[in-house]
């Protein structure tokens, strides 16, 4: 397997585990019956836990352009050790965002987003 799709792979697990931290804090600090429930009515986050949220869902729109990337630059025989650095900044950014995120730093969050769209643009780079 290249690096691209070894770094889409776990792109694609980080997105999976990126829920974890605010589904966690809301299991044990809402009560069960909300957690439970239908949610008619939303629960109030604690800071951390909103930002979690968004840290997540932010990947989560990200994620369908990076995969797409890897996978056209796959297919037409165009992944190459440009599209593997590119790929690898990516997934870094992107674990490195989620923790600057929860934690509230404001400029280093913004830094690995950018590195991240970096990552992405230096892939398309090769499929052009």
């Amino acid at each position: 397997m290249t690096t691209d799709l070894m770094m889409l792979v776990a792109a694609a697990l980080f997105s999976i585990a990126s829920a974890v931290p605010y589904t966690a804090g809301r299991f044990f600090g809402w009560s069960y019956q909300w957690v439970a429930g239908n949610r008619d009515s939303p629960a109030q986050d604690r800071p951390w836990m909103a930002r979690a949220e968004r840290a997540h869902r932010n990947l989560l729109e990200s994620l369908p352009a990076f995969a797409a990337l890897v996978l056209i630059a796959h297919v037409t025989g165009r992944a190459n050790d440009a599209t593997a650095l590119g790929s690898v900044l990516f997934v870094g950014a992107r674990l490195a965002y989620a923790p600057v995120y929860i934690l509230g730093i404001i400029w280093v969050r913004t830094a690995c987003w950018l590195a991240a769209v970096v990552g992405m643009v230096v892939i398309a780079t090769q499929l052009l």
